[in-house]
């Protein structure tokens, strides 16, 4: 973790080495998250992008209390989020001003990872950011509560609620395969 801390001191010099190999170590796991909560591997790459550049330009601003994987998963949550509220208001958008019917059928996609994803998107935002973090990532309910600036017991809750919630909307689509 010292290690890391050092990376973070000469980005904030402005190493771009430095920042090479932070990136490196951490967008396998940031593009995992953001592929979980965005659902798209194109929207996941341009939110770890975004979330990297913040990194860059705010390095100076690290707090080295702070585990820099910590402070990396607040940016990208933060980044993902802020899609995901763009997404909705675009949609509420779309329907409004559409005219005719939004599709021409019901079409059931076969695939299973398309039912999760479709089941996470009825999750509410906060849920959904804490479970691709808990387990993509298998971080502890400490490193969640300092990520997403709320106690321990918050998230405790809001997986509860969250898994309740993925849990019943799969039983749905499961119940509704024919």
């Amino acid at each position: 973790m010292d290690a890391e801390r050092g990376l973070m001191e000469r980005v904030a010099k402005g190493d771009q080495g430095a920042f090479g190999d932070l990136a490196q170590r951490y967008s396998g796991k940031l593009l995992a998250v953001a592929g979980r909560l965005l659902g798209s591997r194109a929207d996941a790459e341009d939110a770890v992008q975004r979330a990297f550049l913040q990194c860059y330009a705010g390095a100076a601003g690290y707090n080295p209390q702070w585990a820099v994987s910590t402070w990396l998963y607040r940016i990208l949550t933060n980044v993902c989020v802020d899609e995901l509220r763009r997404r909705a208001t675009r949609t509420a958008h779309d329907e409004r001003s559409a005219v005719g019917p939004l599709s021409s059928g019901n079409h059931r996609p076969p695939d299973a990872y398309l039912d999760l994803h479709r089941a996470l998107e009825r999750v509410p935002r906060e849920a959904r950011v804490l479970l691709a973090l808990r387990y993509v990532n298998g971080l502890s309910y400490g490193e969640l509560a300092r990520i997403r600036g709320i106690t321990i017991n918050t998230v405790k809750s809001q997986l509860a609620r969250g898994k309740a919630l993925l849990r019943d909307e799969l039983g749905k689509r499961g119940a509704g395969h024919e």
